[in-house]
């Protein structure tokens, strides 16, 4: 029989919650702002870009849904790589938070090409975010209280004997090949491709994501396309950003408090923003682009906020490092092919609002796979 070497125990000591977490926090915010919010910013480009080159709305719309594309297309990638090494070679944003007729100040002032430029620098500012991102240094009463925490594994009397210290090199290497395995394996499993949960909810996502990006790409063209000033479209922008802050914070309390079931709040939010995207069209004059560039901000934040949330409670938080990964793989599919299959559709029509039907339609038919998803729960 085996022997088992067991340690008593213990209370363990768990990381403190606050401290340099902050710095964590506002890295991540920052992070966040620098990488979406300028994809979405991309809009004030959009008009110059496409005359410049004298291309198509479809072909223009490319430049967008590559950029959107490949960084949910790295995600599981990144993060078996966070899982083996540290959160400090990549992170993922996902969140707006920047005013964005600044970046028309940039236009104006400094051409297209210049602009881009100065946003690149601003993306430089990445690798500060991620030195932030160190682990918690462990006092030694945290590494106790990690160590009490523990039962050893039974040990082979063929590998070791009483008086020796260390194992035989090849029983470390398997070990250490052993570790690493389990730890990718906790952000990449496959088994998740056969939970049916889990795929109709990536097809809500897919869908979703037909529909997230084309708007925020089209409204400055679309506003500029109704005779209202540059400054006055990319006003637009700012105003659906700070509305979207606004949404996150509100409705993200709102499901904390568990007041109604999360798959019933986000039904809600996604058929409400389907709606209101539906309703674009009817908006022709700068106030009511004004109220439309609102409703679509508080209810994308709404949307947005708790997304992420319920695909925790599709497979479980124990699984939602790898479930994120393949859920934002498969959700690149349609943030490659919303913005060009919206601007099909302004080029088929000769205007800008059809792709704000495209997005709506995309929008209302994911909500329909959060329909089948809460059937199958019950």
């Amino acid at each position: 029989m085996e022997p088992c070497v067991k340690r008593p125990v213990g209370r363990q000591v768990l990381p403190p919650d606050g401290g340099y977490g902050w710095f964590i926090v506002l890295s991540t915010f920052l992070v966040f702002g620098l990488t979406f919010g300028i994809i979405k910013a991309f809009g004030v480009f959009f008009v110059e870009i496409q005359q410049h080159f004298v291309t198509s709305a479809t072909e223009c719309s490319w430049i967008t849904s590559i950029a959107v594309a490949t960084i949910h297309f790295g995600a599981p990638f990144g993060s078996a790589l966070s899982a083996y090494f540290s959160p400090r070679l990549r992170i993922r944003p996902d969140v707006d938070t920047h005013g964005d007729d600044t970046w028309l100040l940039f236009v104006d002032q400094y051409s297209w090409r210049s602009g881009l430029l100065l946003l690149g620098g601003l993306q430089l500012h990445l690798c500060v975010c991620g030195a932030l991102l160190r682990p918690l240094t462990q006092t030694k009463e945290t590494r106790l209280g990690e160590e009490e925490g523990l039962e050893l594994e039974p040990e082979d009397h063929a590998e070791t004997t009483p008086d020796s210290k260390f194992k035989p090199v090849s029983a470390t290497s398997e070990r250490t090949c052993f570790d690493f395995k389990r730890r990718v394996q906790r952000y990449v499993d496959y088994s998740l491709i056969g939970s049916a949960h889990f795929m109709v909810y990536s097809m809500f996502g897919l869908f979703a994501a037909l529909g997230f990006f084309a708007p925020a790409l089209f409204l400055v063209p679309y506003a500029r396309s109704l005779g209202i000033e540059e400054y006055r479209s990319a006003a637009l922008l700012s105003i659906s950003a700070a509305l979207d802050l606004t949404g996150r914070l509100v409705f993200g309390w709102v499901a904390n408090m568990r007041l109604i079931k999360m798959v019933h709040q986000l039904m809600v939010t996604v058929l409400l923003l389907g709606t209101v995207l539906l309703l674009c069209p009817l908006a022709t004059t700068f106030g009511q682009l004004v109220a439309f560039s609102a409703g679509y901000g508080l209810v994308f934040g709404a949307t947005v906020s708790i997304h992420i949330t319920m695909l925790a409670e599709v497979v479980g938080v124990n699984r939602l490092g790898s479930a994120l990964g393949f859920f934002m793989l498969i959700r690149s599919c349609g943030g490659l092919l919303g913005p060009p299959l919206a601007g099909l559709f302004i080029d088929k029509m000769g205007d800008y609002s059809s792709g704000f039907l495209m997005a709506g339609v995309a929008l209302i038919v994911s909500a329909f796979c959060l329909l089948l998803l809460h059937q199958m729960n019950r």
